[in-house]
């Protein structure tokens, strides 16, 4: 198929052989951007085929993925990004091979559903995300907020959308399983609720963020009372209790997050660091 999958990485050992296996050969290209990692990252991928593409960031805009868009193989118009913990469903590969039959869609990017693994579990219930993750690079970009002296999130784009107009959504899913240990998911999320925390105090920046997301990212967005309302959303109103202790696990993962975002805001608003 007529797409480069790009896929970032920094210390990916344990999942991205899974990555680059569900996409090596089926599309034009795969490169795997490398932020210096310390593991068997880069070995493993060159290995099976992926072209390996080095990454460091110079602390200013572009981050990491509109880097890659800028400078990656930019003679295929077309990028999947996928994360080094993700693979393409074999739907998702039958669906782009339907869609790009035809030549390049009409639209500028499309949607995806993640197929969200937690505890070991593939939930089929609960909170459901969405990423902007295909993109015809010659019509999107991702926003610039003023957030660089924002702690938590370094190199990458925050939690945000690349802007795209027309913008489609696909049926298929990508899988998001990680098999690094459930204490580096909440790990990075410590980091990820510096960043929400930072954003509570300037509310331009948040605001700018706001119109970059999706839009049931744009509806919680302002959502009161967010812990309670994460977590009655996504273990009973999307009935995550049908996904037994993995859904009770990850829905309880997530108002725990929320919480962290509310507990740091109020520190900080306190003049605390």
């Amino acid at each position: 198929m007529p797409l480069v999958v790009i896929i970032p990485t920094r210390d990916e050992a344990e999942n991205i052989a899974r990555a680059v296996s569900s996409v090596i050969g089926a599309v034009a290209a795969v490169v795997v951007v490398d932020s210096h990692s310390t593991d068997d990252t880069v070995k493993i991928a060159e290995e099976l085929g992926a072209q390996v593409v080095p990454y460091a960031w110079d602390g200013r805009y572009p981050k990491k993925k509109q880097w890659c868009l800028d400078q990656v193989r930019t003679d295929i118009p077309w990028v999947l990004f996928l994360d080094g913990d993700e693979t393409a469903s074999a739907e998702l590969l039958a669906e782009l091979r339907e869609r790009f039959a035809a030549g390049p869609p009409a639209e500028a990017a499309f949607d995806v559903r993640l197929g969200y693994w937690f505890g070991g579990r593939r939930l089929r219930h609960g909170h459901t995300i969405v990423k902007r993750a295909l993109l015809d690079r010659t019509r999107c970009r991702f926003p610039e907020p003023a957030d660089l002296d924002a702690p938590g999130m370094g190199e990458q784009e925050g939690h945000y959308q690349p802007l795209a107009e027309p913008v489609g959504r696909l049926r298929a899913t990508i899988e998001h399983e990680d098999l690094d240990p459930v204490r580096t998911w909440f790990d990075r999320h410590n980091r990820y609720s510096d960043w929400e925390a930072w954003l509570e105090l300037n509310p331009a920046v948040r605001e700018d963020i706001r119109r970059a997301k999706t839009r049931q990212g744009q509806l919680f967005h302002r959502a009161p009372f967010k812990p309670l309302v994460s977590f009655l959303y996504a273990y009973v109103l999307r009935r995550g209790f049908l996904d037994g202790r993995a859904g009770l696990d990850y829905a309880l993962a997530m108002t725990f997050y929320r919480w962290q975002i509310g507990m740091k805001t109020r520190e900080l608003r306190r003049g605390g660091r």
